[in-house]
This record gives structure tokens, C-alpha cells and sequence, in this order.
């Protein structure tokens, strides 16, 4: 069914390792999909182009911001969001260091910074830096999100 141009049709998805079947337009985001039809709203909708990880989510692993991907690429891949983490250390650790503010960016930084401990559980300083680049927080919270990985992959 054609609206406003666009085809609407069913996917399914894997999301937090449940099998969900949604309708969505063939222009419909990741992070639409995931707030509007899923009702998963630990992925903000920050700038919507890409610059603020605010909606970083992990396909197959990896970190994806959700709102540069569309719904139907995510078909096939396993998708994890924030509510998918269940008592992560991260999240723990982000809470012990205080690596948080306003709150906003807190879900998309969780999800990269676990992505990171899983991914290089050894990482330096350095590469902490370069992976968190990715993000942005407007409450300048740098040094405690800093603090939350590093007690995560063991470097303090």
C-alpha cells in the first residue's frame, strides 16, 4: 500500500532477542521504528542526522546510529537497544561514576560504551577517546562517562 509515495508493508525484526512483526514505509528510520511502533524509547531522537549518538543502538554488535539507518536494513540483523541491556555492568558503572546529567544522551553513550568493553575489553586510553568521539553530551560529562568505561574494561 503506496502512502504519501512511500510503500508501507510488514517486516520483522529482531529486537532484544524477541521476534517482532511492524508496518513501516520504506523511508521509516530505525529509530522511528523502534520509538513508534515498538515502543522503545531508550534511543532519542536528538539531531537526526548523525552527529549526536543520542539514538545509538547495536546491530549485530555493532554500534549504529539509529536514525541514519532505515527500518528495512535492519532486517535480518539482531538488534539491541537500552531496555535490551538488563543490569549490564555499564550501566552500573555509569551510575557508581556519576557518568550522566540532563540524562538525554545517557542511553546512546550506554550503548556505545558496552559495545566498546565487549568488543576491545583491553582498549587504551586513546581508543576510548577516538570510540567516544562518536557521541556528544551537552552537559559535559566526558570525564565521568571516561571514568564508567575504563572501571568497565579494567583500566582506571
Amino acid at each position: 500500500m503506496a502512502i504519501n509515495g512511500f510503500v508501507k508493508g510488514e517486516i520483522e525484526l529482531l529486537v532484544n532477542g524477541k521476534r517482532r512483526r511492524v508496518r513501516v514505509r520504506s523511508a521509516d528510520t530505525l529509530l522511528r521504528v523502534l520509538r513508534e511502533q515498538l515502543g522503545l524509547t531508550g534511543a532519542k531522537a536528538g539531531c537526526e542526522n548523525g552527529d549526536c549518538g543520542a539514538c545509538t543502538v547495536l546491530v549485530d554488535s555493532r554500534p549504529i546510529k539509529s536514525c541514519l539507518m532505515l527500518g528495512v536494513e535492519a532486517v535480518g540483523c539482531s538488534i539491541r537497544t537500552v531496555e535490551g541491556l538488563r543490569d549490564a555492568p555499564i550501566q552500573k558503572a555509569f551510575a557508581e561514576n556519576f557518568a550522566f546529567q540532563c540524562g538525554y544522551c545517557t542511553p546512546g553513550f550506554i550503548m556505545l560504551c558496552h559495545a566498546l568493553s565487549e568488543s576491545r575489553p583491553q582498549a587504551s586510553e586513546e581508543v576510548v577517546v577516538e570510540w567516544l568521539q562518536s557521541n556528544l553530551c551537552r552537559c559535559t560529562s566526558y570525564q565521568e562517562i571516561r571514568a564508567a568505561v575504563r572501571s568497565v574494561i579494567g583500566e582506571s
